[in-house]
């Protein structure tokens, strides 16, 4: 009976692996305050993350305020402050992130702004609402199905080898494969179950983009000073990005587009380097904070307001996860020029969530 008991190790990581499996599916799932769809109301920047993550809330941020006056932005890419008052926490995420001097190279300002904690809390109340995923709990439920993976692969090493030895015992009492078959068959079952969602944006959150794609252009009702014509083009560029925009502004939309080309040439590139870097060495993180249109999502469920939600003020963490999000609650997000190092994941969310 001794053989039977050899099963005991790999039976008890293989339902622990289970019920995790189990339960990291069941918080991708979860909406923390559920509200309903908000029909063609969602304010402009929260649909500019819904449909294009952190990059399209800088683009509409930026566009917003050149129309008002507020920074003007040259063709060589040079964002210069006027002195007007900042709209919204994330016109003052610009503001900081140009600094005292009053103007700032259109690249870098863009990815600083994308890691403020003033985008990524927009990301974090999208997804309290159950409009999209966290980024940080969709790499917890990965990670939850790789390890059942291996523990199903362990049971299958240890049957074997408890038949290996049993074939050297003076008694031919063979070992129960009931039980690591039973185990086996929880172990699918299980994966069946939590099948990872696709998709950072929730069936929700594609019914909500649908009801404003819809029918006549949308022009948004909060988000937008009220004395600030255009609204209807902000619109578009939230939904579609520069190129479907159709900025009036000729030497903008180049500045614009050549800082987008930037950035996903840096997140191209980045993802080059980390999965070489996964290759050689498998604890390594799958990327780094600094990916591009990234959200880390909190750290907690806590909602619209927490200032642990940024990824890339200097006195934030990001989230608490690996890939797509950031890495270990240890690790806190640089400045725009740095990474969160090797505990981050993806993005902080190539998003850390795109």
């Amino acid at each position: 009976m001794w053989h039977n008991g050899y099963f005991l190790i790999p039976a008890v990581l293989l339902v622990a692996a289970a019920l995790y499996a189990a339960q990291t599916h069941q918080r991708v799932r979860h909406v923390p305050y559920p509200q309903g769809l908000p029909g063609r109301g969602l304010p402009l920047l929260d649909t500019a993350f819904l449909a294009g993550g952190p990059g399209r809330v800088v683009d509409t941020a930026l566009v917003r305020m050149h129309l008002g006056e507020q920074v003007v932005i040259s063709r060589s890419g040079l964002v210069t402050l006027t002195g007007a008052k900042p709209y919204d926490t994330v016109d003052q995420a610009v503001h900081d992130a140009v600094g005292p001097t009053g103007s700032r190279e259109l690249g870098p300002l863009r990815r600083m702004v994308m890691r403020s904690a003033a985008v990524q809390e927009i990301g974090d109340r999208l997804a309290d609402r159950g409009l999209m995923r966290r980024p940080e709990r969709m790499q917890r439920a990965r990670t939850a199905r790789r390890l059942l993976w291996i523990a199903m692969l362990d049971l299958v090493a240890f049957a074997v080898l408890a038949l290996l030895l049993d074939d050297h015992q003076a008694h031919h009492e063979r070992p129960a494969l009931l039980v690591p078959g039973f185990l086996l068959l929880l172990g699918a079952v299980t994966l069946g179950a939590t099948s990872p969602a696709k998709g950072r944006i929730t069936p929700a959150g594609q019914r909500q983009l649908s009801l404003m794609q819809g029918g006549t252009p949308w022009t948004p009702s909060s988000g937008i000073s009220p004395r600030l014509a255009g609204g209807a083009m902000l619109g578009a560029l939230a939904l579609g990005g520069l190129a479907v925009a159709g900025l009036e502004n000729q030497e903008l939309e180049e500045a614009m587009l050549a800082a987008a080309a930037q950035e996903e040439a840096i997140r191209q590139a980045t993802a080059s380097t980390s999965s070489s870097s996964l290759a050689s060495s498998p604890s390594s993180s799958s990327s780094s904070c600094g990916g591009s249109a990234s959200w880390c999502g909190s750290s907690g469920s806590s909602g619209s307001g927490s200032s642990t939600s940024s990824c890339g003020s200097s006195s934030s963490s990001c989230g608490s996860s690996h890939h797509s999000s950031c890495g270990s609650s240890h690790s806190s997000c640089g400045s725009s020029s740095s990474s969160c190092g090797s505990s981050c994941g993806s993005s902080c969310g190539g998003g850390c969530g795109s």
